[in-house]
């Protein structure tokens, strides 16, 4: 594995919540931003792709806790009943897998992201800072489960005021960006 080849598996359990609603929310890309601002600081759809999703390109600009950002975009390469994967290009060129299980009332959700780091900073530094990077890509996926989470809340509040009790999901590290 090259010094700026990355692999991670993120699992997320989620109590009392139902996979087809975690799934229609992480299908839809454009509305990362508002729920989970934290990592995704703008998003364009550029392709529609089929009505099931596949061929769907998506331009994205996000960030970590580190003071970097990158722009990468992904295209839907597979849609099945049990999750989706994206084939990443631009920043990271590589392919994330999103499967989603029932198990009783949780909802388990996996995600396998196997990636190559292609933006000039992290290539070169990866030698020696990627345990840091992957460090970045573990918040980033925390901030995720804590978002969906806040979202899954909003979305089950039966009130206007039991959404507005529910906290805004985190929001992005630094000011300035690299």
């Amino acid at each position: 594995m090259a010094d700026n080849d990355y692999h991670f598996i993120t699992t997320w359990r989620l109590k009392g919540t139902q996979v087809t609603e975690v799934s229609e929310v992480l299908s839809n890309a454009e509305d990362l931003v508002r729920w989970w601002p934290s990592v995704y600081l703008e998003i364009k759809t550029v392709e529609q792709g089929q009505s099931d999703g596949v061929g769907k390109v998506v331009s994205l600009f996000t960030k970590g806790w580190l003071p970097y950002t990158l722009r990468w975009s992904f295209r839907v390469s597979e849609v099945t009943k049990t999750g989706f994967t994206i084939e990443a290009f631009g920043d990271f060129v590589g392919r994330g897998i999103w499967t989603f299980a029932q198990e009783a009332d949780t909802a388990l959700i996996i995600y396998d992201w196997k990636i190559r780091a292609d933006k000039p900073l992290l290539r070169r530094l990866s030698g020696v800072l990627k345990p840091l990077f992957s460090l970045n890509h573990h918040w980033a996926m925390a901030r995720g489960e804590e978002s969906l989470r806040l979202e899954l809340q909003r979305r089950h509040a039966t009130t206007p005021e039991a959404r507005a009790a529910v906290p805004p999901p985190p929001q992005p590290t630094f000011k300035f960006l690299l």
